[in-house]
C-alpha cells in the first residue's frame, strides 16, 4: 500500500497507519450537527435492514397463491437475502476501501429502495429481481456498519450498537405486523412488499448529508485496505465466522419460515403475522439486556451461553408444542434472536482499525452469510420433501447447540478482553 512503511508486514502495517491521524489531532473534531446527522442516519438505515426481509417473509404464502410460483422458486427466495449477503457482502471490503465507508454505504441504501420497490411489481421475475437488488444492498450495509460505528462513535461502540441492532429489529417487527394488514388495504401482497421501499428512500435522504460531510473531508481519504481472506487462517477470524455463521442460519432459517410454518400448522395468516412479530419484539429487549450483561466484567460468557441455550429451548418449543402456544417459542426464539447485538460488538472491536475491522467483518459476514443459505433454502426444500417440518426444526436444532459450544469458545479470555469493559 502506498505510504505504508516497508519494514512492517501489509496487513498489519496497513490496520495501524488508519487511525494514526485523528490521534496526532490533524483531523477536526466533528461538528455537532455531523454527530446528530450520524445518529439520525444510523437510525433511519437500522430500521430498514430487517424490514425487506421480514415484510417479504410474512407474505411468503399470499405472495406465492397470487403469482403462482412452484415449490423451487418458494425455497429460492427466501434464500436471496443470504447468498446476496455473502456474495455482495464479500466486495464490501474492495468497495469501501475505494469509495470510502459513507459513500458505499450510500450506494447501498440506493440499491435497497430501487430493490425493494421493485418488489412492488405483481410478478415473479420481479420479485426475484427486486430481492437481488435490494438485498445485495442490504448486504453492503450489513458489512460497512460496524466499521461506521468504529469510524464514527468510537467512544460509544456499545451504545451505538445497541441503538443500530434495537431499531433493526424494531423495524422489521412493525413491518411484519402491518404488512399483511397493508396487503389486504392495497388488494396485493406485491404492492405491499414494494411500498417498504419508502422507508429504505427515508434512509437515503437521511444518509445525505453524513455522506456529504465525509466527501468534503480529507481526512478520511487516506485509509487503508485490509483482506479479509487471509484473516481466516487466524483464530480470531475462524471464530467470528462460526459464531457468525450459526446465528445466520439459525435466524434466517426462522425469520423466513416461521410465519408461513405457523400457517401451514394451522394458524390464520393474520395471526401467524401476529407471532412473528411478538418474536421479533421480544429481540428488541432481549438484545439491550444481553449487551448490557456482556458489558460487565467477566459476563460476557454467561450472556452468549444464556442466549443460546434460550434459542435452543425455543426451538425444541417450535418442535414439541401444539400451535395452539405458538406464544411460547415465539418468545423464546425472539430473545434467542438478540445475539445478533453481541456478535456485532465483537465484530465491531476485533480490529486494531477500520480497515481490519471492515475485513472482519466482511470475512465474517460474507463467509457466514454463504453458509447460512443452507438455512431457509434447506428449510423449504425439506418441508416440501417431507410434508412437514419435524426434520427441518431437528436439524435447526442441533445447530443451536453447536452454537452454545462456540459461544464457549468465543468468549475465551484472548478474543473477549477488547470486548469486555469498553
Amino acid at each position: 500500500m502506498p505510504g505504508t512503511p516497508p519494514a512492517s508486514p501489509p496487513a498489519t502495517a496497513q490496520a495501524r497507519t488508519v487511525p494514526a491521524a485523528p490521534a496526532t489531532g490533524s483531523a477536526p473534531a466533528k461538528p455537532r450537527s455531523a454527530v446528530v446527522f450520524g445518529v439520525i442516519a444510523l437510525v433511519l438505515i437500522g430500521l430498514n435492514l430487517r424490514a425487506g426481509i421480514t415484510g417479504a417473509s410474512a407474505l411468503l404464502h399470499d405472495l406465492q397463491a397470487v403469482l403462482g410460483y412452484g415449490a423451487l422458486v418458494a425455497s429460492i427466495i427466501p434464500s436471496i437475502p443470504t447468498l446476496c449477503f455473502a456474495l455482495a457482502g464479500a466486495a464490501t471490503s474492495w468497495l469501501t476501501g475505494k469509495l470510502g465507508v459513507e459513500k458505499a454505504i450510500l450506494l447501498s441504501l440506493a440499491l435497497l429502495a430501487g430493490g425493494l420497490m421493485l418488489r412492488g411489481i405483481p410478478a415473479t421475475g420481479m420479485l426475484v429481481a427486486g430481492s437481488v437488488v435490494g438485498m445485495s444492498g442490504l448486504a453492503i450495509c450489513n458489512v460497512a456498519m460496524p466499521s461506521f460505528i468504529r469510524e464514527h462513535f468510537a467512544s460509544r461502540t456499545s451504545l451505538m450498537t445497541a441503538v443500530y441492532t434495537v431499531t433493526m429489529t424494531t423495524g422489521g417487527t412493525l413491518t411484519s405486523v402491518a404488512v399483511v394488514p397493508l396487503a389486504h388495504a392495497l388488494g396485493s401482497p406485491s404492492a405491499a412488499v414494494g411500498a417498504v421501499g419508502i422507508a429504505a428512500v427515508a434512509a437515503f435522504v437521511g444518509f445525505l448529508p453524513v455522506a456529504l460531510h465525509a466527501h468534503r473531508s480529507t481526512v478520511r481519504t487516506t485509509a487503508g485496505h485490509v483482506s479479509p481472506w487471509p484473516l481466516l487462517r487466524t483464530r480470531k477470524g475462524q471464530l467470528l465466522t462460526a459464531i457468525f455463521t450459526l446465528q445466520a442460519l439459525l435466524a434466517y432459517a426462522l425469520l423466513s419460515w416461521f410465519p408461513y410454518m405457523l400457517t401451514t400448522m394451522g394458524l390464520s395468516a393474520s395471526d401467524s403475522g401476529l407471532m412473528f412479530g411478538l418474536m421479533q419484539l421480544v429481540s428488541v429487549p432481549a438484545g439491550m439486556v444481553l449487551i448490557a450483561i456482556g458489558a460487565r466484567p467477566r459476563m460476557l460468557r454467561p450472556a452468549f451461553y444464556l442466549v443460546s441455550i434460550i434459542m435452543a429451548a425455543g426451538i425444541a418449543a417450535l418442535l414439541s408444542l401444539p400451535v395452539a402456544l405458538a406464544a411460547v417459542p415465539a418468545v423464546l426464539i425472539g430473545f434467542g434472536l438478540g445475539i445478533f447485538p453481541l456478535v456485532m460488538v465483537m465484530i465491531s472491536r476485533s480490529g486494531t482499525s477500520t480497515a481490519e475491522t471492515t475485513a472482519l467483518s466482511t470475512l465474517a459476514q460474507s463467509s457466514g452469510y454463504l453458509l447460512a443459505t443452507a438455512g431457509p433454502f434447506g428449510m423449504g426444500l425439506l418441508h416440501s420433501a417431507t410434508g412437514g417440518w419435524s426434520l427441518p426444526l431437528v436439524l435447526l436444532l442441533v445447530l443451536a447447540l453447536a452454537q452454545i459450544v462456540v459461544s464457549h469458545l468465543i468468549t475465551g479470555p484472548a478474543m473477549s478482553r477488547n470486548a469486555e469493559g469498553k
